[in-house]
């Protein structure tokens, strides 16, 4: 059995023994996972390129992280009008795509003033873009969190930022989602967030290996923690070695990614498991064409 053969057939017996715990009446056959990828993954890709390949490989979704070298999507030419809205969106529905999530850079731990006005003023032309394009989510997300600010006035700043931005969602369909990224991985200090956030229009995006890569928290009790504000995943695999993090295509790595996405399956999440393979900022790893199509191969075939 080759190396890479073995690695997920061990990681299937254990996707089986959990399947156990989780109760026998799931069968992964029965259930119909929704696949988006991220634009992150090809950001040498026009939007059109993005939907013929999504469309040819079996995706139902994209998510919009950058258009080119154009990160901020409210200032790409794809949406810049009311006719280039709906062309953009034409071609999406000819496809049977739908927009998954919108990417901004929107970071909620910063505490200057005039720098967090500019960050929340993006999330809101964020929102504004979601609602007329029909895509139900945005991503927000906080980063590094300051070494000279205590970590509980952080905390406070990013779950006063969720809300605001939450507020601005009311009367549309759009959600703002967090995402669990940067310092902001353990189960407990996101919870946190959300409890103090409260609000209808906000929701997590669960970077599943963004966590346990740095937290190896067991899928079980993050799931259940916060499980009530899940709303769209970023799926990926990877391996640390000397503190370095290196991507790899599905399967290939370390983590209980697809334990994880057995226990959202076995819950029954209508959500998108969204590959997020970071092409733009590490540019070595491989081209998107071989990922993207790798990815929807192993997924369909794990629930097969």
């Amino acid at each position: 059995m080759k190396p890479n053969q073995r690695r997920r057939f061990l990681r299937q017996s254990a996707l089986l023994s959990a399947g156990v715990l989780m109760g026998s009446s799931f069968s992964p056959s029965k259930y119909k996972p929704k696949l988006s990828f991220s634009t992150l993954g090809c950001p040498d890709w026009t939007l059109r390129q993005s939907i013929d390949f999504a469309s040819k490989h079996g995706f139902s979704g994209l998510e919009l992280r950058g258009i080119g070298k154009e990160m901020d999507l409210t200032k790409c030419e794809e949406f810049a009008t009311v006719e280039a809205r709906s062309r953009s969106m034409k071609w999406m529905k000819e496809n049977n795509l739908s927009f998954s999530d919108l990417g901004s850079s929107c970071n909620l731990h910063i505490q200057d003033k005039l720098e967090r006005m500019n960050n929340i003023d993006e999330g809101k032309r964020y929102i504004d873009l979601a609602a007329q394009i029909q895509c139900p989510h945005i991503r927000v997300f906080p980063n590094n969190l300051p070494k000279d600010q205590e970590k509980s006035r952080t905390i406070d700043l990013i779950s006063e930022g969720l809300h605001e931005l939450a507020r601005h969602a009311e009367g549309s369909k759009v959600t703002v989602l967090m995402e669990t990224h940067g310092d902001l991985i353990w189960a407990d200090d996101i919870l946190k967030v959300m409890q103090q956030a409260t609000h209808p229009h906000a929701a997590l995006v669960w970077d599943i290996v963004n966590m346990w890569i740095e937290t190896q928290e067991p899928s079980e009790d993050v799931y259940r923690k916060l499980k009530p504000y899940i709303r769209h995943t970023h799926i990926k695999d990877a391996r640390k070695r000397d503190g370095k993090i290196t991507y790899l295509f599905l399967g290939q790595g370390e983590t209980p990614v697809m334990q994880s996405v057995d226990i959202l399956a076995k819950d029954g999440y209508d959500g998108f498991f969204s590959f997020e393979w970071e092409k733009r900022w590490h540019p070595e790893i491989a081209e998107p064409e071989f990922a993207f199509a790798d990815y929807a191969k192993v997924m369909k075939e794990h629930f097969r």
